[in-house]
């Protein structure tokens, strides 16, 4: 059986769930020198822009404050030009916008086991 949307939103947070275990107590200068740590955190949000790519383009509708398209986008960009990807941008959407995705991954899980 493919996964259901619940099955992708729980992938969502179990990879938010272990960004948040890595950065914790991190500053953006450990961050930046943490290469490890870095490439760990950037396949968890390869993770996260994957499932976002199979969320229903209702529930897309109804969280227009999260960028799904852009979520994509950057996903494709991890994939395809890692070498491109810049710590600044890494840390700004670990800082701003998976908290979010990650309110809204919750709601819909919470609405889908009524």
């Amino acid at each position: 059986m493919p996964p259901t949307m619940e099955d992708r939103l729980r992938d969502i947070l179990e990879a938010i769930a272990d960004i948040e275990n890595v950065m914790h107590g991190f500053t953006f200068d450990r961050f930046v020198s943490g290469r490890t740590a870095r490439l760990a955190i950037e396949r968890l949000l390869e993770i996260i822009c994957e499932a976002s790519r199979f969320i229903p383009d209702e529930v897309k509708r109804a969280e227009s404050g999260i960028d799904w398209r852009r979520m994509v986008d950057f996903g494709n960009l991890l994939r395809h030009a890692c070498h491109t990807t810049k710590a600044e941008i890494v840390w700004d959407i670990i800082q701003t916008h998976l908290p979010p995705l990650k309110s809204c991954a919750e709601r819909h899980i919470r609405v889908s086991g009524r």
